[in-house]
């Protein structure tokens, strides 16, 4: 190949390079633009369904569920500081239910709807709110909370019956009795070593 050959040849090549770059960048562009669209309607979707998980846990009656939660954190802390600091302002107690907030409840919230979002398609969250939002369901989320709260008390009751019961307490020592739990956990004394 002479050089002027070589020259034509590599020019050749050159613009059918060039001619081909446009097709690539088409090409590419036209992917971008079908990967974007494919993500934009995923994050669409996915907001939506998120929309109908928070929805859902208002009309199961689950949202107001996880204020018990905020308030049994809360709770078993203000028994504490009760026991330990008889006397405490009224001031405290105000500050004191301030320290879970909106913002320790929205991480609780968002941390639920990755739950939901992960073991239920928007097709079951939708026929839930379909569910609880009926006359039945309203009801039995009204009732619930005193149902519930009646219940402990009803078990807590039970509980402290069948604890102080001398059934139970016989029963209890027959067991210790059985496998000789006094000697298993008795500290060995120590030999005089003279």
């Amino acid at each position: 190949m002479t050089p002027i050959q070589y020259f034509h040849y590599d020019m050749e090549l050159k613009m059918n390079k060039t001619e081909k770059r446009p097709l690539v960048l088409v090409f590419l562009a036209g992917f971008l633009l079908f990967y974007c669209s494919i993500v934009s309607a995923d994050t669409d979707s996915s907001i939506h369904k998120n929309q109908d998980i928070l929805k859902l846990l208002e009309v199961s009656g689950l949202l107001d569920q996880m204020n018990y939660i905020k308030e049994g954190v809360t709770n078993s802390y203000a028994r504490v500081i009760s026991l330990t600091y008889p006397n405490v302002p009224d001031q405290f107690w105000d500050d004191f239910n301030k320290l879970v907030g909106e913002q320790e409840m929205k991480v609780l919230l968002d941390q639920v709807v990755l739950v939901y979002d992960r073991h239920m398609t928007r097709d079951v969250i939708k026929q839930l709110i379909k569910m609880f939002s009926t006359p039945f369901w309203i009801e039995w989320k009204q009732k619930m909370p005193t149902i519930s709260k009646e219940a402990g008390l009803v078990g807590s009751q039970w509980t402290q019956e069948i604890i102080q019961s001398e059934a139970f307490k016989k029963k209890l020592d027959s067991l210790v009795t059985k496998y000789d739990l006094e000697n298993l956990n008795s500290i060995p004394k120590k030999k005089n070593l003279k």
